[in-house]
């Protein structure tokens, strides 16, 4: 029947007044589901700021801010591939190592019309000493830098250095060139700039000699002249050089699906010529928050469903109650909805506001400890602080939608069925082992892949598992308490009245336990994953440790290691380099591009100073056009010494390399181990020289601390270990995740037991009526709460055992393994919230000689 507009305004009324009433008379339910939306908007808020600062990421624009264009080289390498069944798709991978620009690409820009000037940059490592000291600095060629002492260079052996570096007048040792063409000169010091910093500047035809690149430039500035609009003047030097054909130095060496065109940077692309790992580093970030933040939404999900779940299950008499005196199904949901929403939109609006000092302070950690390379700015405009009230729409949409999904049966059904109460289903119980299956499924799908597919494969699997065992949290709680029914029985009376009211209440005993199944399955993934990782390549690098000695530091010259070779004492001598490659292949069935962190070594008596734990082959066959290759790497590639790898160097370049040697050691040296001179000399510049040495039985490193005045001797020295460029970045998220899902369970904890605390007041009350003193019923709350944390700490690690024994063995190759300080806070957390949520609601009808009646 149609009703009539006095009737919808009476409904509406209605509505608003259940709304309302339910709210306050409920307080203390709706504030653990005010709390886990107010977290969730603020997580997704922050992640939500993080991700859109990322996206708007760019290099600082520093040494060319006074240029108009930059002409660059193309620092990215692209691999295109077919996947199953589809069209071929191109990937792309940043390079952190310089691609050189062509010398004569001055002259074409020389020509463009607007250009008024080009200026030639190119930069190069040099190490300045002194008696006692040595400093490591960038020779650049003179620019229009401010001194505050003395004049610019102008002759071949002129220099300008920074402040406290040297004064004017005085004359300083250059040494710069690498392997067996290092050399060194005298320069006499003409300038002081205080805007130098680690620079030397020198005059312009010294500084390319110096370079040693014939041809090459590092990047090209473009001047325009006054009235000429960036994009016109990138258009015309675009059209320029492309019609030069011109190409970066890499080109000759790059695949035949890799382009190497010169770019041209305007405005605040321009700082991507010089922080080179800048740009490459947005990508990963971006990878990095949007997992993280699709790990909070599911757990956001889960935690506030329960939440709001918990607390209508509390009233459903109250539900029914209402239909039973002529409350229409329609209202019933529009009240229940009304009620939830006015609680979402206020915790989220909070959580929102809090968003915006949450994200400063997280990227104040991540500056703080190296996450963000340097010369990569993360901008904040204004308008960017709207972007956490979109997820906090989410957060009550979430709410809402949960609200009217579990007030659906109560709505739905009559009067007399609504009283009645309901045990969960067989459909429930179905889809609770079909998702169990689906987990273990992807778990061993996992201990298949390699890398980042093997951890979203784990975490997948630890997700759906999770879902599983909150699904079949009823028949999972009768089978803890069969298990643990007995020896509570044995402790007293109130063992037996704790085991008893576990028994009869297995739906709630479920709704207790899924909580701590979530917050123990998903933080030991979390961090056992890493843990692992990280412990099995501290035992491969203490492993792979055989040096007694490390120099290194500006003052040890590019061919220090045959000089440190021929030092009595000294047993054997290994130079060290570390850098990366990029990797093509295909994961899943998807193009991908791997960038990993690998050394270059001096093969010569490698074992004695740097042992990898060859398995096949020999490292004394490294030199350049040679590789070999950790054992799990060679197993994915399927290589043996004799075959070849096709990989690309950090500028760009691909090399077909013959294995020589396959090793174990590779968590800690990376998965490719090359020789020195065949890494470096794909780099911009030599790293700092690094020497492991062996001595002597019964040497002393006498020798080598007087060796080279400057150097740094390290006796005992750190283990040698890669680290992918990201680590320190994964290693704050992780903490940033761990953080998060820990708080959202917490919440998830406290408020479905002390919403289940509640609503056993009556229950309590009778007990104590019928003769059950405090402490009985104290014990058997305690009871109860540690049944509770046993079952959900069991449960939560054997859900979290599947997935992360197929990651660790894929990855590491061995069992997880977890530092036992982090296991011990896991087990304190779930103790302390349990008892502390299963006792303080209690305390009303603990208190005092008899307990009140019961309303």
């Amino acid at each position: 029947m149609k009703r009539g507009d006095g009737d919808v305004v009476r409904g509406g009324g209605v509505v608003a007044l259940l709304a309302a009433r339910g709210a306050r008379t409920h307080r203390r339910a709706w504030a653990a589901v005010f709390a886990a939306l107010a977290l969730g908007s603020l997580l997704l808020g922050t992640l939500g700021l993080a991700a859109g600062s990322a996206a708007l990421g760019h290099a600082r624009v520093d040494r060319y801010a006074g240029a108009d264009a930059v002409v660059a080289g193309t620092q990215s390498t692209s691999y295109t591939a077919k996947p199953w069944g589809s069209e071929a798709r191109t990937v792309r991978a940043g390079l952190t190592e310089r691609v050189r620009v062509p010398a004569r690409a001055l002259d074409v820009v020389r020509q463009v019309p607007g250009v008024r000037a080009v200026i030639a940059h190119v930069a190069f490592p040099v190490t300045a000493r002194t008696d006692s000291t040595a400093r490591a600095l960038t020779g650049r060629p003179w620019e229009a830098t401010p001194l505050s002492e003395g004049r610019p260079p102008t002759g071949a052996r002129e220099i300008v250095v920074g402040e406290g570096v040297a004064r004017a007048g005085d004359r300083l040792s250059i040494a710069y060139g690498t392997g067996s063409a290092t050399d060194t000169h005298t320069y006499t010091v003409t300038g002081v700039s205080a805007d130098a910093h680690r620079t030397a500047h020198l005059s312009r035809d010294e500084a390319h000699r110096l370079a040693g690149k014939a041809g090459e430039l590092d990047a090209i500035g473009v001047l325009a002249d006054s009235g000429v609009p960036d994009d016109v003047l990138r258009t015309r030097v675009r059209h320029a050089l492309d019609a030069a054909q011109l190409r970066d130095v890499s080109a000759p060496h790059r695949a035949a699906d890799d382009p190497a065109p010169l770019r041209v940077l305007t405005g605040d692309a321009r700082g991507e010529a010089e922080f080179l790992a800048a740009a490459p580093a947005r990508m990963p970030l971006l990878q990095v928050l949007a997992s993280l933040a699709s790990v909070v939404v599911l757990v956001a999900v889960l935690v506030v469903t329960s939440t709001v779940a918990q607390a209508l299950r509390q009233r459903a008499r109250e539900l029914a109650l209402l239909r039973a005196v002529g409350a229409t199904p329609w209202q019933l949901r529009r009240a229940v909805g009304r009620e939830v929403g006015r609680i979402a939109v206020l915790a989220a609006v909070v959580g929102a506001v809090g968003a915006v000092p949450a994200y400063l302070a997280l990227r104040a950690l991540l500056v703080g400890r190296g996450a963000v390379p340097e010369g990569l700015e993360l901008p904040f405009p204004p308008w960017l602080a709207a972007a956490p009230l979109g997820t906090a729409g989410l957060m009550v949409l979430i709410a809402w939608l949960t609200a009217l999904g579990c007030s659906a049966r109560a709505a739905r059904a009559r009067p007399a069925e609504a009283l009645r109460k309901e045990e969960p289903g067989s459909a429930r119980q179905l889809a609770g082992c079909v998702l169990l299956g689906l987990g273990a499924a992807s778990a061993g799908a996992g201990a298949l892949q390699h890398g980042a597919a093997a951890a979203a494969a784990a975490s997948a699997s630890a997700l759906t598992m999770v879902i599983g065992c909150a699904l079949l949290g009823p028949w999972l709680a009768r089978g803890a308490m069969r298990v643990l029914g007995a020896p509570m029985r044995r402790l007293g009376v109130g063992g037996r009245l704790a085991a008893s009211a576990c028994t009869a209440n297995a739906a709630r005993l479920g709704a207790a336990i899924t909580p701590v199944v979530l917050v123990t399955a998903f933080v030991l993934v979390q961090l056992g994953g890493g843990a692992t990782l990280g412990h099995e390549a501290a035992a491969q690098a203490r492993g792979a440790a055989r040096a007694d000695v490390a120099v290194s530091g500006p003052g040890v010259p590019y061919d220090a290691v045959e000089r440190i070779r021929r030092l009595p004492g000294v047993a054997a001598a290994t130079a060290v380099a570390h850098g990366t490659v990029v990797v093509p292949g295909k994961e899943l069935g998807e193009p991908s591009l791997e960038r990993l962190p690998v050394l270059g070594v001096t093969p010569r008596s490698l074992a004695r100073t740097l042992d990898p734990a060859v398995r096949e082959g020999s490292t004394d066959g490294l030199r350049p056009g040679t590789v070999a290759v950790g054992t799990d790497r060679a197993r994915t590639l399927g290589v043996r010494p004799g075959d070849h790898v096709q990989l690309r160097f950090g500028d760009g370049s691909e090399a077909r390399l013959r294995v020589v040697a396959t090793y174990e050691r590779a968590l800690a040296l990376g998965d490719f181990l090359f020789s020195y001179e065949e890494l470096t000399r794909h780099m911009t510049a030599p790293p700092p020289v690094r020497v492991l040495a062996a001595l002597a039985p019964g040497a002393s490193p006498t020798s080598l601390l007087t060796a080279f005045p400057g150097a740094r001797v390290e006796r005992n020295p750190l283990p040698e270990r890669v680290r992918a460029e990201d680590q320190a970045l994964g290693e704050v998220l992780t903490a940033v995740a761990v953080t998060a899902i820990g708080g959202f369970t917490v919440i998830a904890v406290l408020s479905t037991l002390t919403l289940i605390s509640v609503g056993r007041g009556p229950e309590l009350r009778q007990l104590r009526l019928a003769g059950a003193d405090r402490r009985r019923l104290r014990r058997m709350l305690l009871l109860e709460s540690a049944a509770t944390a046993t079952a959900g700490l069991f449960l939560g690690t054997a859900t979290a055992a599947l997935p992360l024994l197929a990651f660790t063995l894929s990855a590491a190759g061995r069992l997880p393994w977890l530092p036992p300080g982090q296991g011990a806070l896991i087990v304190a957390v779930v103790v302390l919230t349990t008892t502390s949520a299963t006792l303080l609601p209690a305390r009303g009808a603990l208190r005092g000689r008899y307990p009140a009646t019961a309303r």
